[in-house]
C-alpha cells in the first residue's frame, strides 16, 4: 500500500542521504526506486558479508572474455539471459561472411571500443565509441569492423522504446533530433553464388541462403527503423542537493528490462550531502553495470568490466570510496564516471563461462586495498 506519510523512529539524519556521520545509509525499497522505501541507518557496512549458493554477485572484465566471433564465422557471447532478455558480449575484428538476422528481438548495441559499420536493409550506419545502435527485430545486417569492435548487446524480447518525458517535457535527457539514421543503399553483389542470413534465435539454429546480396532496398518510410545515438549527446539531469535515484538517467526501456546512463555531471555541492550511491537491496531488480570508463574522485574506473547484483542482495560503493567522496568534497567538483547500467524485473541467469571467469583475490589482497584507499 501506498502512501504519503513517512514514519520516522530512532536515529536518522534529518534529510534523506545526507548529514549521516558515522551510520552506514541502507535502503530497502520497491520497484526500482520507484515505490515504497525504508532508509535504515545501520552500524555497520551491510556488504560485507560472506554468500553461499547461486544469488552471488558477478564481476567480471569482459576484455578477457574470448566470444568465438573474435573469428570471422563466429557468434557473440551471451552472458546472461532471463525470459525477457539477453545481454550478450561481441569482439569482433574481421567481416563475418555471413549476415544477422534477429528473429527474438530487438538488439541495442552499446559500443565500448572499436569503429566501422553496419551494412543493413535500411542502408548504412557508422559507430563509433559511445554508440547506441538500434536494429529492431527482424532486421537483416551486417557488420564491417574498421578494427577490433568490444560491443554490449542487449536483446529485448518485446520491442525497445523511449519512456515517457513526464513533466520534462522536451527537456527530456535523450534528444531524438540526434539520432544518425540510415539513408538507403543497395550494397552490390561480391560474386558469390549464394548469401547466407543466420536467424539469430535463443534455441536452435537457422540460415536463409539467397542467390543475390539480401541488402537490396532502394528506399524505405514508415517510424520503425534502426540509429545511433551517442552518449555524448545525452543530456544528464543534476541536482545540488541530492544524489539522484538511477530511474533518472532512463534511456530505453523494454517490457521487463530498463537501460541506463550513468555519464559525467557536476557533483552534488551542498555541504553534507551524500555524493555516492547509498547501500541498497533493490528487492525488485537485478542489476547490471558495464564500465565505459572515467573516474570517480580521482579514482579510474575498471573498463571493460561488468558486474551483476541480484535482487534482494546488498550492494553499493565500497565504504572507503565514500569516505574519499567526503574527504575530497572541497577538491572535487565532478564525478566523471561512463557507466552503463541494465536493471531487469525477472532474475537475471549468469552462463557458465561467466561464472568461470569470476576473479579470485585473497584476504591479504583485499586488506591492501582497503589501506591504500
Amino acid at each position: 500500500m501506498e502512501s504519503f506519510v513517512q514514519l520516522r523512529r530512532g536515529k536518522t539524519p534529518r534529510q534523506i542521504h545526507r548529514d549521516v556521520g558515522d551510520l552506514k545509509d541502507d535502503e530497502l525499497g520497491r520497484y526500482g526506486f520507484t515505490g515504497r522505501t525504508a532508509h535504515l541507518y545501520r552500524r555497520n557496512d551491510p556488504t560485507r558479508f560472506r554468500i553461499e549458493g547461486d544469488l552471488a554477485a558477478v564481476n567480471v572484465q569482459t576484455g578477457e572474455l574470448k566470444p568465438t566471433d573474435l573469428e570471422a564465422d563466429g557468434e557473440p557471447l551471451v552472458m546472461f539471459h532471463n525470459p525477457d532478455c539477453r545481454i550478450l558480449l561481441s569482439r569482433r575484428g574481421q567481416v563475418a561472411p555471413f549476415y544477422t538476422r534477429n528473429i527474438d528481438g530487438d538488439e541495442l548495441i552499446f559500443v565500448h571500443e572499436g569503429t566501422g559499420h553496419f551494412e543493413t536493409e535500411f542502408g548504412r550506419l557508422p559507430y563509433r565509441p559511445g554508440d547506441w545502435v538500434y536494429l529492431p527485430k527482424g532486421t537483416t545486417y551486417r557488420q564491417i569492423p574498421q578494427d577490433r569492435s568490444h560491443l554490449l548487446i542487449i536483446e529485448a524480447t518485446e520491442e525497445f522504446r523511449v519512456p515517457e518525458a513526464g513533466t520534462l517535457g522536451r527537456f527530456f535527457p535523450f534528444d531524438p533530433s540526434l539520432i544518425t539514421i540510415p539513408e538507403p543503399e543497395v550494397f552490390p553483389d561480391d560474386g558469390r553464388e549464394e548469401y547466407e542470413i543466420r536467424l539469430r534465435q535463443r534455441e536452435g539454429r537457422s540460415s536463409l541462403f539467397y542467390p543475390f546480396n539480401p541488402l537490396d532496398v532502394e528506399g524505405w518510410r514508415g517510424d520503425n527503423f534502426p540509429f545511433t545515438f551517442n552518449i555524448a549527446d545525452y543530456d544528464v539531469i543534476t541536482s545540488d542537493d541530492v544524489h539522484l535515484p538511477p530511474t533518472v538517467h532512463l534511456f530505453m526501456q523494454a517490457t521487463g528490462v530498463y537501460v541506463l546512463n550513468f555519464l559525467p555531471r557536476p557533483a552534488e555541492g551542498k555541504p553534507g550531502v551524500e555524493r555516492v550511491p547509498w547501500y541498497h537491496r533493490n528487492t525488485d531488480y537485478d542489476e547490471i553495470a558495464f564500465y565505459h570508463g572515467g573516474s570517480v574522485f580521482g579514482v579510474d574506473m575498471p573498463a571493460g568490466l561488468i558486474s551483476h547484483a541480484p535482487q534482494g542482495i546488498h550492494h553499493g560503493v565500497p565504504e572507503r570510496a565514500r569516505r574519499r567522496a567526503r574527504r575530497l568534497f572541497e577538491q572535487e567538483k565532478r564525478v566523471e564516471w561512463k557507466v552503463i547500467a541494465i536493471d531487469t524485473r525477472r532474475r537475471l541467469i549468469p552462463t557458465p563461462v561467466m561464472l568461470g571467469a569470476q576473479p579470485t583475490q585473497t584476504k591479504e589482497e583485499a586488506d591492501k586495498k582497503e589501506v591504500r584507499a
